[in-house]
């Protein structure tokens, strides 16, 4: 049931007909898919959504097929869907609800950046004890296989000063 609820939220930002804008790299026409109003605010409520399911393979569906992670709480890059898939095996298991406290959005053609300060509460599945973290965030989203996919994501802690 959940699926098709993430499935139907991305539906709404790709509601309207691509436009074409100039490929330069390849000297042609390139396809650019819409982006409608609020599809940054969809596309969070789908990755909110995705970390609710406590499902790994559920969050790493999110990603583009060569994106890469940056987490905040890993020294690791994870470069692939197999290392970012065990990334979230982990991560999931406090239950995390993540919420945007600002932000910045820069579009182009089938691309999407969205860059700012977010914050993460969590719930300790064992001691139901909460926590919160702060922190910087950068979402790169490109257009793949005619959906919008995390090509890179980049979260930090926010500096003590």
């Amino acid at each position: 049931m959940l699926k098709l609820a993430i499935l139907a939220a991305g539906a709404v930002v790709l509601a309207a007909a691509p436009a074409a804008a100039h490929d330069h790299k390849k000297g042609k026409a390139a396809t650019c898919a819409p982006i409608l109003a609020g599809a940054v605010d969809t596309l969070f409520d789908q990755w909110n959504a995705a970390w609710a399911t406590k499902n790994p393979d559920t969050v790493t569906a999110l990603f583009a097929r060569n994106a890469v992670l940056l987490p905040t709480i890993s020294k690791v890059p994870r470069t692939d869907a197999a290392g970012i898939r065990d990334y979230f095996v982990g991560f999931l298991k406090n239950n995390p609800v993540g919420r945007i406290d600002s932000s910045t959005v820069m579009e182009g053609c089938n691309k999407l950046v969205r860059v700012g300060q977010w914050s993460v509460d969590f719930t300790n599945a064992e001691t139901q004890a909460k926590s919160s973290v702060s922190g910087r965030y950068t979402f790169i989203y490109k257009y793949e296989d005619g959906a919008w996919k995390v090509a890179h994501l980049h979260s930090s802690l926010n500096p003590a000063s």
